[in-house]
């Protein structure tokens, strides 16, 4: 049984980057090369045993190592993602990000032949089957997994104000949805994904991994997909929100406000500060305001007495803990509305090649 213990919680402070990318042709668009990228070629040495796939052969996946500060972080980004970039080149692919790509229509592109996948396809049926979504996963070691725990809950209500940062997705099955990160949604119809519910310890975590894989609901507690979770293998707080993003400073800003949440956090699960418990349903109204407007979304104060503009949320942020890069992600064009900006001034093409990862030929 694929379970984790109370001992991997042993380090505070380190970071992980899991990123998820679409393998495109020469045109931009969404190539199925995954089996030549992770199965028939030796990677780089820099992504050995840090490369794998995702549902669709056109999803790849990165892990960077663990490290132990920021700046770690970004040269470990750095190099994950100039050794793909070559990597791909060498076999006649590129690589772009977003949260969906615009002209993936799920019913032309093929599925991997992995076993767990494939067991996911007949188990889950359509929603999985259209899954060709693709997200940023941060991790922050926790030294201690109850303490892993009461940060996860705590960290619920801030996920939103990273969702809309993060909106990079209007565009699924070759139509505008109306959303800003339609991958949220359309992620969200898989089973065991969303905003989970408050677990009082790490004893009750374990409890409700091992239940839901000794009934068969799920295979391994990797299928626990929701938008934070304790991992209780790395011994981490593992952040699933944000789309993916092409613009590496971006993916930084957002590991930066993880890290100084988590930080901040479990400096108050110390203090022996009590958990907010806040309602599912009102954190779900945040979500859904957040993947539908983005940018523009106000978000319930925590107090659930208000509607806040992300904006004036953000520059609290700032104040609070310090940091910089979700204050740039805010003052700049939107992933979303960049999107749609071309796709009105100049078509897909456009759209296309504006989700090639920097340095991309």
């Amino acid at each position: 049984m694929d379970l984790g213990s109370r001992e991997a919680f042993d380090r505070a402070g380190t970071l992980g980057i899991e990123e998820e990318f679409f393998v495109v042709d020469d045109a931009g668009r969404p190539a199925a090369g995954t089996d030549e990228l992770v199965y028939e070629n030796d990677p780089p040495p820099s992504l050995e045993g840090r490369l794998d796939h995702e549902l669709f052969k056109f999803v790849i996946e990165t892990q960077t190592p663990t490290v132990g500060s920021l700046e770690e972080a970004r040269e470990s980004l750095e190099e994950v993602r100039t050794a793909l970039l070559g990597h791909a080149a060498d076999h006649g692919f590129g690589i772009a990000a977003a949260g969906l790509h615009p002209a993936a229509k799920w019913r032309e592109l093929d599925h991997v032949e992995k076993p767990r996948y494939r067991e996911q396809l007949e188990r889950i049926q359509y929603p999985q089957h259209r899954n060709t979504t693709a997200g940023l996963h941060v991790h922050v070691g926790v030294d201690d997994a109850d303490k892993a725990v009461w940060i996860a809950n705590e960290m619920r209500w801030y996920l939103p104000i990273m969702l809309a940062l993060s909106a990079n997705s209007p565009y699924w099955n070759g139509f505008d949805t109306g959303l800003e990160s339609a991958r949220a949604k359309i992620f969200e119809a898989l089973p065991n994904t969303g905003m989970p519910t408050v677990f009082e310890d790490f004893e009750t975590f374990q409890r409700f991994e091992r239940t839901m894989v000794e009934t068969g609901s799920i295979n391994d507690r990797g299928e626990l997909w929701y938008d934070v979770r304790p991992h209780s293998v790395h011994g981490t707080v593992e952040v699933r929100t944000p789309d993916g993003q092409a613009d590496p400073q971006r993916v930084l800003a957002f590991v930066e406000y993880t890290e100084a949440l988590v930080e901040d956090l479990a400096a108050r699960y110390e203090d022996g500060e009590s958990g907010a418990d806040h309602r599912r349903e009102f954190l779900e109204e945040n979500k859904w305001r957040a993947l539908r407007y983005g940018r523009d979304a106000s978000l319930l104060s925590r107090e659930w007495t208000e509607a806040v503009p992300l904006g004036e949320l953000v520059e609290r942020e700032r104040d609070r803990l310090g940091v910089s890069g979700i204050v740039d992600v805010y003052e700049a064009e939107s992933g979303a509305t960049r999107q749609r900006r071309l796709m009105d001034e100049s078509g897909l093409d456009a759209v296309c090649a504006a989700l090639r990862l920097p340095g991309a030929a």
